[in-house]
């Protein structure tokens, strides 16, 4: 087995090949020092991985969208897939296949914005947007859109403070 160290990292735009997956310019990237790195250990895909991305949808899938400049920590977890075909709204949350169609309900499209940085252990659940230059707290779990410049932080996430003052936000972030 390899020796990781915390200083490792992966630019994501070098190893990324899921075409579900856009990564925005050439600064972005995950800190592997612990797991298998970005695609194998960080987007969890009900459908659109490696191994099924050749099968043939039942819906459409959903792409993740990572804007320039992000930083990622170690073992952080973006879900993709909507509700995982868990469906809140029926008594029973068990995924019968012959009802697979009926119980999967799309979140959307997840954006991590320009200049993001994700704190380690953080979980973004499916279809959440994170604002330009937001800051993700570690072991938070992000279930709702997230402001630009904001840091949030618990589980699930709320807003914690401002990086800057209203003022300068709006002057950088119309």
């Amino acid at each position: 087995m390899q020796e990781k160290h915390w200083s490792e990292y992966q630019l994501l735009h070098e190893v990324v090949t899921n075409p579900n997956i856009t990564v925005k310019g050439q600064h972005s990237y995950y800190s592997d020092c612990w797991d298998n790195g970005f695609e194998e250990s960080v987007v969890r895909y009900l459908h659109g991985d490696k191994i099924s991305r050749n099968w043939e949808p039942r819906w459409e899938v959903d792409k993740l969208f990572i804007g320039d400049y992000v930083c990622i920590g170690a073992e952080a977890v973006i879900m993709m897939g909507g509700n995982h075909t868990h469906r809140m709204d029926w008594f029973c949350l068990y995924t019968f296949m012959d009802f697979i169609e009926e119980a999967y309900e799309g979140r959307g499209e997840t954006v991590i914005g320009d200049g993001a940085w994700i704190g380690m252990r953080a979980m973004i659940m499916p279809g959440v947007k994170i604002g330009e230059g937001a800051v993700i707290a570690a072991n938070s779990v992000v279930t709702k859109d997230v402001e630009p410049y904001s840091v949030v932080g618990g589980s699930p996430a709320k807003a914690i403070k401002l990086r800057f003052e209203p003022e300068i936000i709006q002057a950088y972030w119309p």
